[in-house]
């Protein structure tokens, strides 16, 4: 038997098969139209129990792509969050949506250029930290309970 390869839907694709599915087409004739498995399309419907999910958008409070771009031209430039803040073109945010959102990026992926890295020391600092405060006589925490 040969198998076929992954098939990602694109947003219309998708699209067209919640129509096809709330007009009452079947999985075999929504995937008929794909020359695809009826699983391929099954799984597509499933993810969310078979209701439509609601149309993605950001948050109201999320900076805008002109604001990211703003914050990074100017911490290259070397200005400091608050003066960019001052500056920006939305005045009306707290200082803290600017600093909060480049100098804590949520993966390892997306850092900010020039930003401290995290490193194996600074955890280091805090278990010693943490184990020199303890007064009772328990195992200091960052050890391996199970080694010998």
């Amino acid at each position: 038997m040969k198998y076929r390869t992954r098939t990602y839907y694109t947003v219309a694709q998708k699209a067209l098969m919640w129509e096809r599915w709330k007009e009452g087409w079947t999985l075999h004739q929504i995937a008929h139209l794909f020359n695809r498995a009826h699983t391929s399309v099954r799984g597509v419907l499933a993810q969310t129990g078979g209701i439509r999910p609601p149309q993605r958008s950001r948050s109201a409070i999320a900076l805008t792509l002109a604001e990211r771009e703003e914050i990074s031209r100017s911490v290259a430039e070397g200005q400091s969050i608050r003066s960019i803040t001052m500056l920006s073109s939305t005045p009306a945010r707290a200082n803290t949506s600017n600093s909060r959102d480049p100098l804590a990026p949520r993966d390892k992926n997306r850092r900010v250029p020039g930003a401290p890295q995290p490193s194996a020391r600074n955890a280091a600092c805090y278990l010693r930290a943490v184990n020199e405060s303890r007064t009772d006589e328990s195992p200091p925490t960052g050890y391996n309970k199970g080694a010998a």
